[in-house]
């Protein structure tokens, strides 16, 4: 297997939501009800503030993605963004959320964030124990926060310091990222 990460294009969107539609219609890892389209992908992946989407290219096929968004919408926020890892299911437990991860956070870094936050709905061993082997710590949990497929469902949440805790007192903001600044 040789996985490439690169960034996501609009081409892969269709992929990268036909990975993503069995999580929302069968699982609760989601808290969508409804799978999002290709078109809807694409747009997501545009959103401002512009963040990373990243894709494990298999020899042309997409073995899954991860990316990054705005953690809240309110401006004292804008130092801190969520990170999300999907898989296609052949592909799982074999190191590749682990590979797009380690493209996906110095990439997050390297636009001037601060932290990186993933919430987890729990139980989820696999998500749990990827984010904690890459440095994120929990945080807390939000208890029976959401309601899916039957039962109320906690999210846990795990964060990531990618800077020395010392910030300047009035730091730059981050900047936008540039799908043309990942290279293969």
């Amino acid at each position: 297997m040789t996985i490439t990460v690169r960034a996501a294009t609009p081409a892969d969107a269709a992929a990268m939501a036909a990975i993503y539609a069995p999580v929302v219609t069968g699982t609760a890892i989601s808290f969508e009800e409804e799978p999002p389209s290709a078109d809807e992908i694409s747009r997501r992946m545009a959103a401002r503030p512009r963040l990373p989407w990243l894709v494990a290219d298999d020899g042309g096929r997409v073995a899954g993605y991860a990316y990054a968004a705005a953690h809240r919408a309110r401006a004292a926020y804008r130092w801190s963004a969520d990170c999300s890892v999907y898989l296609d299911p052949g592909y799982r437990g074999r190191g590749v959320g682990r590979q797009l991860y380690e493209r996906l956070i110095p990439a997050v870094r390297e636009l001037g964030y601060r932290s990186l936050l993933a919430g987890i709905a729990l139980p989820n061993p696999a998500s749990v124990g990827l984010h904690e082997a890459l440095g994120f710590e929990p945080v807390g949990t939000f208890r029976q926060v959401g309601y899916k497929l039957g039962a109320w469902r906690d999210v846990g949440w795990w964060q990531l310091f990618m800077d020395d805790h010392d910030s300047p007192a009035d730091p730059a903001g981050p900047r936008s990222w540039s799908p043309g600044e990942m290279t293969a």
